[in-house]
């Protein structure tokens, strides 16, 4: 099994990215992980593309905290975000909404 870094998953998204999913949406999520996958990355989502920038985003609409281990366990399909979040493990700030729409817009990201 090939040893998969936070910084993998969020670079394999552009790629990933359902454009119909996207095509209204104007979005910066931001990522806060912490552990030995930890990191500060924001994701835009505009123009139905799809960019990953390293650092904090001065005003992103939604902000995900958890491990970055979890993180790729959620992006790849092996925990559910919502359990996460019921768990404590995830906390989620600003716009929810978004947050749930995540998944959507990679449904593919399992895939190589």
């Amino acid at each position: 099994m090939k040893v998969t870094t936070i910084q993998d998953v969020l670079r394999s998204l552009p790629g990933k990215l359902d454009t119909k999913a996207a095509e209204d949406l104007n979005a910066v999520y931001q990522f806060d992980l912490q552990g030995d996958q930890g990191g500060q990355y924001h994701l835009l989502v505009q123009h139905e593309t799809c960019v990953v920038k390293d650092g904090v985003h001065t005003d992103p609409h939604v902000t995900l905290s958890m491990t970055g281990e979890d993180c790729i366990k959620v992006l790849n399909g092996q925990l559910s975000g919502m359990m996460l979040a019921m768990s404590g493990r995830l906390q989620v700030s600003g716009d929810i909404g978004l947050a749930m729409q995540l998944k959507s817009l990679f449904p593919d990201i399992t895939e190589d």
